[in-house]
């Protein structure tokens, strides 16, 4: 295989993948973007099913994205090729007649997603006894990007009830290029199988230098990471836009945005200077980025700007050079980008980061101090998935009709928290009318069939929110999604939108079927999507940006610009904003505010524990909480005291209205979901160290 592939060699985890892989365990594979993890997996796996002689659909392949899967299945079906046996694909865009020749033939490995998966399982249509009873082994490409959400839950609950159509334990194996915390990951893959099942982290290639440990304070290394990395500051998206159509041209380059609105923007202004620029964005329609990154991938002189959609290893061709605007929010995207470089023999991993704002410097700066030391964040499954288990009791029933009132929690094998815990949510369940009981089994209901059972209970197969977008057609074309909020809101002037880095006049809008028609139009577009999920920075990076504002420097090339802001900063603000001796309590006029630098998560625990003295409408920051104007040093002591020196934090509050964006928080109690979201905004580690720390009082101006 190895001179099929004309590689002179394997590679360190591809020979050190070998033995393990055949032998059965599970395992996760570690390496950096570009380390042949895939064939790493795929051919051992395929030398085991040729010796073993597995026959039919054997070996599943999932990712998060239905563009990884477009991009990988070609090269996995050639492997398997070399052994007569084939690879082929199910996801959402998958034809009809395609899945129906799956279903009546399967192929020896199937890449599809854990959702597309659940559809098989619980729909009508696929015999997935028939189909999937021979699955041997599961590889999970980009594990982190599961594990790290409820997707990861919903992966790990199907996996289960897919050992049970199997009859055998699965062998389990993931793939990740970017984690601090591999062996918890790998016990966490394995489910209701760890300690029962033989596993191994196989990571040769991983620098030595690099801490695989979380914990609260980085961890200094001698010598940074290899890679040319420089930060600067520009001030604006449109200063951003000039430097990069000035700057290296002839080469090819990805600009990482952290918005669709920013990429749209970005990619209108780029255009406007005669730059080729493509976008990919989740916003923009299937065909409109496959050709955009088709586009990209063939062109030489030409930008591609993004959000993360293409920071997983899609291929996008021989790329010389990567540009950050801003900062991404942790460590480990910021390695799967810069790890988009440096492919070709003789060339360096690199990264440009272009500041828009002074926060975004601070920010990139921070989180450069980090990836310098060597450190990586864990990755952490969201906590108390309440929602995914209701949504799990509604799937299995559909999948298996009827299920035993005392005998659910076996399909699952045990694994919690879908075991008898989840009995209050079983209980609801069935008082609500989502499940029928009769005879000691229970039944789809009532109350299911009404939310859930449009499309087949297509709803049930995703474990995420989208919010409601509308879809914008030029013609018979699909161009992409736009939030409704830019169909409503007043402007002057005909209403235009900025979609696919052009404007477009909106022509007619049906409001039922929440389709835009629109035609081109010289400029003036407006993009704006409206975010989810829970905001905030990590007490990591946020205490990074507290030790920059102190002086400290992170190992890149930084600009004489980026020099200057940061002079500014530390000059100007940094002392009323940080302390080296602790955090600080600054009062402008009526305005207290405690500047903890400890994560919008370990602010919010704190404004929940400390109710006396915390300012009750405004909201936390990531570096601090506004107090109550009238506090005291009586009334500071008298709050601490109440919290036990960190003993009794409380929960942050939650707003009942932010419930709806939990999918299937319908199918709980509403305490049970406030709950949830509630767990999920807490960090008691960080409130508790930041209660921890000395405080310094002092009058000064705060920003």
């Amino acid at each position: 295989m190895v001179n099929t592939l004309g590689w002179p060699d394997l590679r360190p985890l591809q020979r050190a993948a070998i033995q393990p892989l055949m032998d059965g365990e599970d395992a996760i594979l570690l390496a950096p973007t570009a380390g042949g993890k895939t064939e790493a997996a795929c051919l051992p796996i395929l030398s085991a099913m040729s010796e073993q002689r597995w026959s039919g659909t054997s070996v599943l392949y999932l990712c998060p994205l239905k563009a990884l899967l477009n991009n990988l299945v070609t090269r996995v079906d050639s492997y398997a090729q070399w052994l007569g046996r084939r690879a082929e694909l199910w996801h959402g865009d998958t034809k009809e007649s395609q899945r129906q020749r799956i279903r009546t033939d399967g192929p020896d490995i199937l890449l599809t997603t854990p959702e597309s998966l659940e559809a098989m399982l619980i729909g009508v249509k696929t015999d997935h006894a028939r189909l999937l009873g021979g699955v041997r082994a599961v590889v999970v490409d980009e594990v982190h990007a599961f594990a790290g959400d409820d997707r990861g839950w919903h992966l790990l609950a199907v996996l289960e009830r897919l050992e049970q159509v199997t009859g055998r334990p699965i062998q389990r194996i993931g793939l990740s290029a970017t984690v601090g915390n591999p062996q918890q990951l790998l016990n966490w893959l394995q489910g209701a199988g760890v300690g029962k099942r033989p596993g191994r982290v196989v990571a040769p290639d991983l620098d030595p230098g690099r801490s695989m440990a979380p914990g609260a304070a980085p961890i200094s290394v001698s010598t940074p990471p290899p890679g040319r990395v420089e930060l600067d500051y520009v001030g604006s998206l449109g200063n951003a836009a000039k430097l990069i159509a000035a700057l290296h041209r002839g080469e090819k380059r990805l600009v990482f945005c952290e918005s669709r609105r920013q990429v749209e923007e970005l990619g209108a202004a780029l255009r406007a200077r005669e730059v080729t620029a493509f976008l990919s964005h989740a916003s923009l329609s299937v065909d409109e980025r496959a050709r955009s990154e088709q586009a990209f991938a063939e062109a030489r002189d030409c930008v591609i700007v993004s959000t993360s959609t293409l920071e997983l290893g899609i291929d996008v061709g021989d790329l010389d050079r990567v540009i950050q605007i801003d900062s991404p929010s942790t460590v480990a995207s910021f390695l799967q980008r810069i790890g988009r470089t440096g492919r070709r023999p003789g060339s360096t991993r690199n990264c440009l980061l272009l500041a828009t704002r002074k926060d975004t410097l601070l920010q990139a700066a921070a989180l450069l101090l980090l990836w310098g030391r060597g450190w990586v964040e864990a990755v952490t499954p969201p906590p108390e998935p309440r929602h995914l288990v209701a949504q799990q009791l509604l799937a299995a029933t559909l999948q298996q009709h009827r299920v035993g009132d005392r005998l659910w929690p076996e399909l699952w094998n045990g694994l919690a928290p879908f075991d008898r815990s989840a009995t209050p949510i079983l209980r609801h369940l069935v008082g609500e009318g989502f499940l029928d009981e009769d005879g000691g089994m229970l039944f789809i209901g009532p109350e299911a069939e009404r939310r859930f059972g449009h499309r087949h209970f297509i709803e049930l197969t995703a474990s995420f929110t989208a919010p409601p977008q509308f879809t914008v057609l030029s013609g018979r074309t699909e161009i992409g999604q736009t939030d409704p909020s830019v169909l409503t809101e007043e402007r002057p002037g005909p209403r235009r939108l900025l979609l696919g880095g052009r404007s477009w006049q909106v022509t007619f809008i049906d409001w039922g079927r929440r389709r835009v028609f629109v035609e081109p139009a010289d400029g003036g577009g407006v993009a704006k999507w409206t975010g989810g999920g829970i905001a905030g920075l990590s007490y990591t990076l946020t205490r990074a940006m507290r030790e920059v504002l102190l002086g400290a420097d992170p190992q890149v090339a930084l600009t004489t610009r980026a020099q200057a802001c940061l002079a500014e900063w530390r000059q100007d603000e940094a002392p009323d904003l940080v302390h080296p001796g602790g955090t600080l309590v600054t009062r402008l006029g009526s305005d207290v505010h405690w500047w903890t630098w400890a994560g919008y998560r370990a602010n919010a625990t704190l404004a929940a524990t400390l109710p006396s003295i915390a300012d009750p409408v405004q909201r936390p920051t990531d570096c601090c909480l506004r107090l109550r104007e009238d506090l005291t040093p009586d009334l500071w002591r008298s709050a601490l005291e109440g919290a036990g020196a960190g003993a009794a934090l409380v929960l942050p509050d939650v707003d009942h209205r932010a419930v709806r964006g939990l999918k299937f928080s319908a199918a709980l109690p509403q305490r049970l979901a406030v709950a949830t979201l509630a767990a999920r905004m807490a960090d008691f580690e960080g409130a508790r160290a930041a209660l921890e720390e000395p405080v310094r009082f002092q009058v000064g101006r705060s920003i």
